[in-house]
């Protein structure tokens, strides 16, 4: 149950549905209900295969490169522990999302899907989150179910973006991704430490 709840906690805060609202709004701006709400859906599809595809993948590129699954948890933890500073220290994930919108009419994909749902950060946790050499299939299939659901919620959340901003504003919004961001730096720090210990 904990790892379940620590693995929740992690996807949660690597894809930041909340930090993505102020993206999709900014995206969506020039578009009508309907079109807002078909790229909402898309967008998640898209992410989730993304996701998905980095599960299956990932691990096939780490063997045949021969990388080690301690120097992968070290090198992953790194690179996690400096996407979670940029969200902590950084001028946000909004922000600096909403800047990479440069064609409004092919937003779905770029910037809503990616990078803004399936993030690098996002790309990392689920590799790691469903390595051959410490999770089982059946560990690995709960993960891609874990992270389906967070997925789905954060459709949800897109869809019911207006109303979510006007109650807790653009500042609430950058606070909680703050706070997903320690979290991340968290379990960033757990890895590295882990690949460490496992290779002395």
């Amino acid at each position: 149950m904990k790892e379940l709840i620590n693995s929740v906690l992690l996807i949660f805060a690597v894809i930041d549905p909340l930090g993505s609202i102020p993206v999709y709004l900014e995206a969506t701006k020039n578009f009508d209900k309907k079109h807002r709400r078909k790229i909402a859906i898309n967008a998640s599809i898209i992410a989730f295969l993304v996701l998905l595809f980095f599960i299956v993948v990932g691990q096939i590129i780490l063997e045949g490169m021969d990388i080690t699954l301690e120097a992968f948890q070290i090198s992953g933890g790194v690179i996690l522990f400096l996407f979670a500073l940029t969200m902590i220290f950084g001028e946000g994930k909004p922000e600096s999302e909403k800047n990479l919108i440069k064609d409004y009419k092919k937003v779905t994909i770029f910037p809503v899907a990616v990078p803004s749902i399936a993030s690098p950060g996002a790309i990392m946790a689920v590799v790691l989150l469903t390595d051959n050499h410490v999770y089982t299939l059946g560990q690995q299939i709960t993960t891609i179910a874990l992270l389906l659901i967070v997925i789905i919620l954060t459709c949800i959340l897109l869809l019911a973006s207006n109303f979510i901003q006007k109650k807790i504003g653009e500042s609430g919004i950058i606070v909680i991704s703050k706070v997903m961001g320690l979290i991340l730096a968290s379990y960033a720090a757990q890895s590295i430490l882990s690949g460490i210990k496992e290779f002395f």
